[in-house]
């Protein structure tokens, strides 16, 4: 006679982060669209009204009202669609684990409306809060713990390029889904919420540490904001007094880098997202990027740089070629942003510990990096 192990409710939140374990999130949608894991799955038991309702329930006339009105707004057939999508993920996730705010009512009356189905779905104890504490805390120390190394180099030197060439990294623009200028944003203009963006920081750390106990890792260069995330104080704090690499790259190619990954590629981007509107949208998007810098270029260099684009775009729309935007590419070089890094680097000279070219820099790091903690 066979038995089947029932699994029980958890606290290891470390091996739910460490190996992206599906979770069932059975919060409302706002509360997820604020702050949830990218490894989970939003099949609440509540929608946002009832949440409200029950909750202004809850605090003018107690738990045993409150939990009468969910029974009654959660009608039968509204269990059956609920129990339906669950059986689903369950079935598709034998592994996960269900929980909600603190693992309270709403996890635990998911878990038992699923036994009743014959259905054995362990819950996380302390539910989301208890995980987000918990990555809080193991951020700051990830910060305390990793030595970082920081990857700098002049603007266009291709930094995110070498970073994922090595063994050695945490992409912060990537987490961010930001490429960290003016110019940075995706065809959607999508970054995660501030919270999401720390959770995700926070399991690529942990599973840095994990996976790479004797490492030092290799971050890019970045200000403490990237695009709308916000680096936390403590992380950024241990970024701007780790030791920099620089990564040496001639004009010539840095053109032929920015080129292909901001203008080039997006281009092809905008097309497959907009067809027939991309035009109007590429440009919008290069123009309002444009204006983001105009105070800092002046009036002079604005205008002029608003003009090369113009002429640039109708020249790629015609031809799909984008070398018109080489004149534009080396102006905001040479007259905005390696002004700009030549005098934030002047601060950092006595932190450069290695300059080289992109080879020199991999074998670098591949040297360096791997016994790094003493």
């Amino acid at each position: 006679m066979s038995t089947t192990m029932i699994r029980q409710d958890t606290l290891d939140y470390q091996k739910l982060f460490l190996d992206d374990i599906p979770l069932l999130d059975v919060r409302a949608p706002v509360e997820f669209d604020r702050g949830a894991f990218s490894h989970s799955q939003n099949i609440p038991l509540l929608d946002n009204p009832q949440r409200e309702a029950i909750g202004t329930c809850y605090k003018n006339e107690g738990q045993d009202t409150a939990i009468a009105l969910a029974l009654e707004l959660v009608n039968p057939e509204l269990r059956k669609q609920k129990l339906e999508q669950w059986r689903e993920f369950v079935k598709s996730h034998p592994d996960g684990y269900l929980y909600c705010f603190r693992g309270g009512l709403r996890s635990r009356t998911t878990q038992a409306w699923l036994q009743e189905q014959s259905i054995n779905y362990p819950l996380i104890k302390g539910g989301y809060k208890a995980m987000r504490t918990y990555l809080i805390e193991q951020l700051e120390l990830s910060a305390q713990q990793l030595p970082f190394v920081i990857l700098s180099g002049l603007t266009g030197s291709g930094k995110t390029h070498v970073l994922k060439k090595t063994n050695y990294y945490v992409d912060l623009e990537g987490l961010a889904n930001h490429r960290g200028s003016a110019f940075g944003s995706d065809v959607h203009d999508f970054q995660p919420t501030q919270i999401n963006w720390e959770n995700e920081l926070s399991i690529a750390c942990l599973k840095y540490r994990h996976h790479l106990p004797n490492a030092g890792l290799l971050l890019e260069d970045e200000s403490k904001r990237i695009g709308r995330c916000i680096l936390p104080d403590n992380f950024h704090k241990k970024m701007t007094q780790a030791p920099y690499i620089f990564l040496e790259r001639a004009l010539e190619e840095r053109i032929a880098i920015i080129r292909e990954d901001y203008f080039a590629n997006n281009w092809l981007l905008y097309q497959q997202e907009f067809q027939e509107l991309a035009e109007e949208k590429f440009s919008a998007f290069l123009f309002n990027c444009l204006q983001r810098i105009k105070k800092r270029l002046g009036g002079i260099r604005y205008q002029k740089m608003h003009a090369l684009f113009t002429i640039a775009l109708k020249h790629l729309f015609i031809t799909g070629q984008s070398h018109l935007f080489d004149e534009s590419i080396v102006l905001l070089l040479e007259e905005y942003y390696d002004p700009m890094y030549q005098y934030q680097l002047k601060n950092k000279q006595s932190k450069v510990i290695f300059s080289g070219t992109e080879s020199e820099i991999l074998a670098w790091v591949d040297e360096h990096l791997k016994n790094m903690k003493p």
